[in-house]
């Protein structure tokens, strides 16, 4: 299943397609990271990118979409390493060990796109859930945590710990390494719930 959800390739695009698509993501990672991602527009993106406004919102929707497809690479290297790389992040550790490899993988991903992901989960109401990465980070998840009494709730509850919004309003109060230690805990508590 996870497997799967990794390997699905993109729609098949024609090449203009593909090339207007290459320059939006180009001209949005170079606007988001000059001015940042609050303060550019989805016009000023359509116009660095050269293509009309309807192509850009027909092909991403609004700025939550830009900013998924923008993490898409990112998270694909995370992905990769919890399905191929070496343990404890990928196959061959204790579900704990995993889980909190994996909570601690996803924070400093987390760390170094904050901005971006806060994006793509807040621009919509329920955004985060219906991005597919989400998806898959909530299965990993629920299969780590398949003794405990509800497998799917937990990884649910367990990932909002990790939601952009939650750890961006936490990090000034708390800073990182508390953050990043508090989240290991509660994934290595996660994993010893008892069965009913």
């Amino acid at each position: 299943m996870l497997l799967e959800l990794l390997r699905t390739p993109p729609p098949k695009e024609q090449a203009r397609s593909a090339r207007n698509r290459a320059a939006v993501l180009e001209a949005a990672a170079r606007l988001f990271a000059e001015h940042g991602v609050e303060a550019v527009s989805m016009d000023q993106v359509a116009e660095a990118a050269g293509v009309g406004k309807g192509t850009l919102y027909r092909r991403f929707g609004d700025k939550s979409g830009l900013a998924a497809a923008l993490l898409d690479a990112r998270e694909r290297v995370l992905q990769e390493a919890i399905l191929f790389g070496p343990p404890p992040l990928g196959p061959g550790a204790a579900a704990t060990e995993r889980l909190a490899a994996f909570v601690d993988a996803y924070f400093d991903y987390l760390l170094e796109n904050l901005t971006l992901i806060r994006t793509s989960e807040t621009a919509a109401v329920g955004a985060r859930y219906r991005i597919g990465a989400y998806r898959f980070w909530h299965r990993h998840t629920a299969i780590l945590l398949d003794t405990t009494p509800d497998p799917e709730y937990t990884a649910h509850a367990l990932l909002a710990a990790l939601a952009a919004e939650h750890v961006a309003a936490l990090l000034p109060e708390l800073g990182e390494q508390r953050i990043r230690a508090g989240l290991v805990r509660l994934a290595r508590s996660a994993t010893q719930l008892p069965s009913p």
